[in-house]
């Protein structure tokens, strides 16, 4: 048996609809700009960029619920609602075709970003990780098994806070379907059981404050719902 100088951390692990088992996970891959609309607003061509990604900590994952804390060293604290992607198999160069096989469910959402620390990252052409992969930056809903749902890719996606709807879209709109975005990964890195995949947002990204109401879905996969906590 191994003897570590200290209790290693538990495994983060979200929970999965209907069961009381949990899915572990190992990382998280997120696409960037990958609906036409959302790399519009973001200011590049959706036509010619290829794509990119960047990572989260694993225990950046927490559950879409209850109250979710405001971070510290930012002011804009943006929304990003994603169809995220959970995997119970992996490989290196994956063929589009088999792709869809590593793929063990599906769940939904929010790719949060300290906008205004990635946007000074950005003048400076730094690293984006303190803006993107911070505590509790990725919360998700219970996974839904692909075995029972399928692999949608016609689905609404969309978000309301306070109940207005501030973000609307289609996995149709997915400039890089799920498949793709899977196959492409496989290139540059091994993909693994337990990754899940963040696989880009819709148009009208902005910012959460303090006691906002936050509903997030993907139609016929999953949904949340929490409140946004005060600053600290």
């Amino acid at each position: 048996m191994t003897a570590y100088i200290f209790p290693p951390p538990a495994t983060p692990a979200l929970a999965i609809a209907h069961s009381d088992q949990r899915f572990p996970i190992r990382r998280v891959i997120c696409v960037g700009r990958n609906y036409a609309s959302h790399a519009r607003e973001m200011g590049s061509d959706p036509d010619r960029e290829p794509p990119f990604f960047f990572m989260k900590p694993a225990d950046a994952v927490v559950a879409a619920a209850g109250v979710l804390p405001y971070p510290g060293a930012t002011n804009e604290l943006h929304y990003e609602v994603e169809l995220v992607v959970a995997l119970k198999d992996g490989g290196e160069n994956i063929a589009v075709e088999n792709a869809l096989d590593l793929v063990w469910g599906y769940g939904v959402g929010l790719d949060l970003t300290r906008r205004d620390l990635q946007a000074q990252a950005k003048e400076t052409r730094r690293p984006w990780d303190f803006s993107k992969g911070f505590d509790n930056s990725a919360p998700c809903s219970p996974l839904a098994p692909a075995s029972a749902i399928g692999h949608p890719d016609q689905a609404r996606i969309f978000l309301e806070v306070n109940g207005k709807v501030v973000q609307d879209g289609s996995l149709n709109e997915l400039i890089w379907p799920i498949a793709d975005i899977l196959a492409h990964i496989s290139r540059f890195m091994a993909l693994q059981p337990g990754d899940l995949i963040f696989s880009g947002t819709p148009s009208g990204v902005g910012a959460l404050e303090p006691g906002d109401q936050v509903h997030g879905e993907v139609v016929g996969v999953a949904s949340f719902d929490l409140t946004v906590g005060p600053k600290p």
